[in-house]
C-alpha cells in the first residue's frame, strides 16, 4: 500500500483527495452508499500509482506514504487495508 488515511480523516471525510487523486482509488465518495456509514475514507492499495497528489490536499493530514506514517497511527495501515476490503464487499454484495 502506498499511501494511508489515519486518524485525523475520522469524522471529517473531506473529499478533496478523492478529486485530486488521477487515478480514483479513494472510497468511499460523498455519492456512494457506504459514504455515511463510514469512518473515514480508504485508498486502495493496488490502484494507488504512489503519486501523492492526495497529500498536500487533505486539509487535516491524514495521508501519509506508509512508510511516514506517525507511530501512534502505524495502526492505521491495518484499518485502512481491512476498510477497503470491507468497501468492496459491500459495493459488489448487491
Amino acid at each position: 500500500m502506498a499511501y494511508v488515511i489515519a486518524e485525523p480523516c475520522i469524522g471529517t471525510k473531506d473529499t478533496a483527495c478523492v478529486d485530486a487523486c488521477p487515478v480514483d482509488c479513494i472510497h468511499p465518495k460523498k455519492n456512494e452508499e457506504d459514504f455515511a456509514a463510514e469512518d473515514q475514507l480508504y485508498i486502495d492499495p493496488v490502484a494507488c500509482i504512489d503519486c501523492g497528489a492526495c497529500v498536500p490536499i487533505c486539509p487535516v493530514s491524514a495521508i501519509f506514504p506508509i512508510n511516514d506514517l506517525p507511530e501512534k497511527w502505524k495502526h492505521y495501515a491495518e484499518i485502512n487495508a481491512k476498510g477497503y476490503i470491507r468497501y468492496l464487499m459491500n459495493k459488489y454484495d448487491d
